[in-house]
């Protein structure tokens, strides 16, 4: 079968702008000659509509989009996904379903079996199940029709099944010919190989041809990476997509050769991922410019990288806010790396601001030393001016804070945490050395002496992060046991990790729960990140040592 993969970007509640692009891409396919064109999950509303699935006329217009979508289908079929309507009861009221459309109507309707419930999904708070999913006849062969999570429950791939039913299993045993998945999967470091590991085995395991259609685009903390890909009937890649961006593939399941993966380096996919999502973020949002504080520093630089390649230099402004306690090299370091880039560039002092606050504040804090207070002012006075600039401008003030910094609560709520987009706040500190070294692979647009000085941030004399932090190396291994991989204190000190350091670390963690409630939306790049994916209460006793 001659098929059409389009992994297109859509954007949530855009019905006009979604149909245009399926009926593009279906265009496109009817050209090429295919005998089916494939959009991924949910291509007709975006993903994830979330709440916006409980107003009546969401639904409905959803509903109107497919049936104009089949209206003007000829003998090339259209599989799409949509949101149906389920009127048996007791149950949900919703499906997240896949439309078969061909010669001008609605041919087969198939509802998603397995919904998700971990992580960012909630999908079990929305969709009633299917109860059964039989393949559905088209040009006299039989498509095994899954949606996103329906082939991530096999078996022989999975240690630990979330689900007791296998639905391409059981497609197959109905007579299927070929599986095919429609899918939004958010993407994440280390989900690239996975992916291609499960649908090959897939494959190979039931000798049919699998084909896996993605959504692509960013949706507020979420990536979609498309990289759509077909597999023949022994495992075999036949057909990749791109990644980050919209993309029309075509592939015959039964005669095409079999391809290489392609390559990437970690540091590339997720610099590729933080550019998508400032760039959907900004568009979907209707924001054209973009602004951030610049200090000097590695994390404002990365920031700075991710936005210029994303909106365009000329669209973005980087400030510098000097107080008394910033070093000449800092302001050098972020003027070279706005001439570097090319983005525009401002300096505005904060020291007169700062005194003022002080004086106001004099008689409140009669016989009190400086301490943490002051140098949190100097933050909030930044804050305060980003957010003025914002707001007289209209533009998108983006935060630089890392997840390193968001983990232990290393960061000023009100301060340098003001801001419409937290960049890289799923970024640990350690990558962020590395995206720094893989920018400059090529020359120096990073300054190197940003790169190779003592992080701080400079609020007071020779102050260095590691007054406050464990060496950066040390703190990101205890954060990616304790948060990601959910192992004990006792087991992360069993690993070599000093006592005192990890109790340290924890606490930190477990006591800036309402800094991370308060923090502007971030972009998701690990398998845990601080965002809708992770639910801690914040007025809780539990210690956890």
């Amino acid at each position: 079968m001659k098929i059409a993969l389009c992994q297109i970007n859509a954007t949530i509640g855009d019905f006009a702008g979604n149909k245009a692009k399926i009926l593009s891409a279906y265009n496109q396919g009817v050209a090429a000659g295919v005998d089916l064109v494939v959009l991924p999950e949910l291509a007709v509303t975006g993903y994830p509509p979330r709440d916006l699935l409980l107003r009546p006329n969401f639904v409905e217009t959803n509903l109107h989009v497919v049936n104009e979508l089949a209206v003007q289908t000829g003998a090339v079929g259209l599989l799409v996904g949509l949101i149906t309507r389920n009127d048996s009861r007791p149950g949900r009221e919703l499906s997240n379903a896949a439309a078969l459309l061909q010669n001008g109507r609605i041919v087969g309707i198939r509802t998603k079996t397995l919904l998700p419930t971990y992580d960012v999904f909630d999908e079990d708070r929305y969709f009633e199940p299917a109860k059964e999913n039989r393949p559905v006849e088209f040009n006299n062969r039989l498509l095994g029709i899954t949606i996103c999570e329906d082939i991530w429950n096999d078996e022989d791939f999975w240690r630990e099944r979330r689900y007791p039913v296998n639905p391409a299993a059981l497609l197959v045993q109905a007579g299927a010919d070929i599986i095919i998945n429609i899918s939004a999967s958010p993407w994440h470091l280390g989900k690239t190989r996975l992916r291609y590991q499960m649908l090959s085995g897939l494959a190979q395991k039931y000798s049919r041809p699998v084909v896996y259609c993605n959504l692509v685009g960013g949706n507020d903390e979420l990536i979609f990476d498309g990289e759509s890909m077909a597999f023949n009937r022994t495992g075999q890649l036949i057909a990749q997509g791109k990644k980050f961006n919209e993309d029309f593939i075509v592939v015959d399941t039964e005669n095409a050769e079999a391809i290489v993966p392609r390559a990437g380096s970690n540091e590339e996919r997720v610099f590729q991922a933080l550019v998508l999502g400032v760039r959907d973020y900004c568009k979907k949002c209707g924001f054209k410019t973009a602004i951030l504080g610049l200090s000097g520093g590695i994390d404002s630089a990365l920031t700075a990288c991710i936005a210029a390649a994303a909106i365009g230099p000329e669209n973005v402004t980087g400030f510098s806010l000097p107080s008394a306690y910033s070093s000449a090299s800092s302001l050098e370091d972020a003027r070279l790396l706005a001439k570097n880039l090319g983005i525009n560039y401002k300096v505005i002092p904060i020291n007169d601001c700062f005194e003022v606050a002080k004086a106001s504040l004099k008689e409140v804090f009669a016989g009190c030393s400086q301490d943490v207070t002051e140098e949190n002012m100097q933050a909030r006075i930044r804050g305060l001016l980003l957010m003025a600039i914002s707001n007289k401008f209209g533009s998108l003030l983006l935060t630089t804070g890392n997840k390193s910094e968001l983990a232990t609560g290393y960061c000023t709520l009100y301060g340098d945490m003001c801001g419409g987009l937290a960049v890289i706040s799923d970024v640990p500190k350690t990558m962020v050395y590395k995206l720094a070294r893989w920018i400059n692979r090529a020359g120096e647009i990073i300054p190197e002496s940003t790169i190779s000085k003592a992080p701080s941030a400079e609020l007071r004399p020779g102050q260095t992060d590691q007054d406050t932090l464990p060496p950066y190396e040390v703190l990101d291994s205890i954060l990616d046991q304790y948060i990601v991989q959910l192992k004990s204190p006792e087991e992360i000190i069993a690993n070599g990790f000093d006592r005192e350091t990890v109790f340290k670390v924890i606490g930190m963690i477990s006591r800036s729960e309402f800094k991370r409630r308060q923090a502007a939306p971030g972009i998701k790049i690990t398998s845990t990140a601080f965002g809708i994916g992770r639910r801690i209460p914040i007025a809780q006793k539990f210690v956890d040592f």
